[in-house]
């Protein structure tokens, strides 16, 4: 085994790797895909959710993701009413398997690598960085949406899935299974890319680098032609508000997209 000196001399200190989460921060612009299934999935079942509980968990594996909506007081008060009891671990369940067809038909529409995406990416690799990914999704659907990104002209060398792990974010295994694959180390010269808090602190549990993209993700929850929209003051105090947030939990980073993803990775390489 080689020691990690040697390592280190051959990489330099420069960045080894990166690990970009998928939708919010290379696909699906705001991240939308996601959110309009977790209320279909419980509207149908007649409780109604908003966008921003919707939104809440977004990061974890989507069947923790609707535990998580569901156990929230006013969501399960909602739940009591229309049902006569609290949801049970068999309710979230039952959703997550309508979620997974749903979630798919809707993939297989949205899936839009975000812009500058791809030309970030042959970068990064040109300064000498690895690419992986990992994401909330499970392996059925990246299925879909992996193909899909690549046909566009996106595709890391590795994925990890939700359901590739013992446990999703904010546990670091994804992370540590992504730079295993790609024989990365160490991981303090790993950078974790990702557009959910739970993603950041998944990022800083692994030992790696965190930056956190604020105007693709869901933490705006904007399409690329409603950001287009917004005046540059509103613009400028809701993001204001997305990069306090992220910094709350310890975002190493905070950039608008991973467009400026190589310029960061430049700056690191001292």
């Amino acid at each position: 085994m080689r020691r990690m000196d040697d390592h280190r001399r051959e990489h330099g200190q420069g960045i080894v790797a990166v690990l970009l989460d998928w939708a919010g921060t290379t696909i699906d612009h705001g991240s939308r895909a996601p959110a309009t299934v977790f209320i279909d999935i419980f509207r149908r079942r007649g409780v109604a959710i908003s966008v921003a509980e919707a939104r809440g968990p977004m990061g974890m594996a989507k069947l923790d993701h609707i535990a998580a909506v569901a156990s929230t007081p006013r969501v399960a008060q909602a739940w009591c009413e229309a049902h006569g009891r609290p949801p049970t671990r068999s309710d979230v369940e039952a959703m997550y398997h309508d979620f997974l067809p749903l979630q798919k038909e809707v993939l297989a529409r949205s899936t839009v690598v975000i812009p500058g995406v791809i030309e970030a990416v042959a970068a990064c690799r040109e300064l000498g960085a690895r690419i992986g990914s990992t994401t909330g999704y499970t392996r059925a659907l990246m299925a879909i949406v992996a193909p899909l990104a690549a046909a566009q002209g996106y595709a890391p060398d590795v994925i990890v899935c939700a359901d590739d792990v013992p446990e999703g974010r904010p546990a670091p295994w994804m992370n540590l299974r992504a730079a295993e694959a790609l024989g990365a180390s160490p991981l303090d010269r790993i950078i974790a890319v990702d557009d959910t808090a739970v993603g950041i602190e998944a990022g800083r549990n692994a030992g790696c680098i965190t930056v956190a993209v604020t105007c693709t993700g869901n933490a705006l929850g904007l399409s690329l032609e409603e950001l287009s929209a917004l005046s540059a003051t509103d613009r400028a105090l809701r993001l204001g508000v997305v990069e306090r947030e992220f910094r709350a939990v310890g975002a190493d980073h905070v950039i608008p997209s991973v467009s400026e993803l190589p310029d960061l990775v430049r700056s690191l390489r001292a």
